[in-house]
């Protein structure tokens, strides 16, 4: 299964971030969205599954959205929330994959068995951060995650 893994939009969803997203069976998108049209376009391509991030509590559009998400991912248990500081400091044994947005800064990292990641900002560039989303290679018994870079 192959799923596109976004965040930070605020507001630009960029025609580079809608190519990279193309053939993604599902989109994950990791809060600060901006607007709902993003949301629109990003549900043409795949599935959602959204979480709104602080940029995004005060909009009218964005109430009905979820703070944090858990949910199954091709047999991976995934958590998703905007703020790394929002995730518990113990997790349940069978989450396996954990999503994070808001820092703009991209990481992937392996903590024993579950993967943490943040696929960076894909909207307006942020001081020098690099413009990036993820996308993920998700099977039953293993995952393959990988950066793309949205502009050079």
């Amino acid at each position: 299964m192959k799923v596109g893994v976004i965040s930070d939009t605020h507001g630009l969803l960029r025609a580079e971030a809608l190519a990279a997203l193309e053939g993604c069976e599902r989109i994950i998108h990791a809060g600060d969205i901006g607007k709902l049209e993003i949301l629109d376009q990003l549900a043409s391509i795949a599935p959602l599954h959204v979480v709104r991030g602080n940029n995004d509590l005060d909009a009218p559009w964005a109430e009905n959205i979820a703070d944090r998400l858990c949910f199954d991912l091709n047999g991976w248990q995934t958590l998703l929330v905007h703020d790394i500081a929002d995730v518990p400091a113990v997790l349940d044994a069978d989450i396996r994959l954990v999503i994070t947005g808001h820092s703009h800064k991209p990481r992937m990292e392996w903590r024993g068995e579950r993967l943490y990641l943040n696929p960076g900002s894909a909207g307006r560039r942020r001081f020098k951060l690099p413009v990036t989303l993820a996308l993920l290679e998700v099977l039953t018994c293993s995952i393959e995650p990988r950066l793309v870079s949205l502009l050079e």
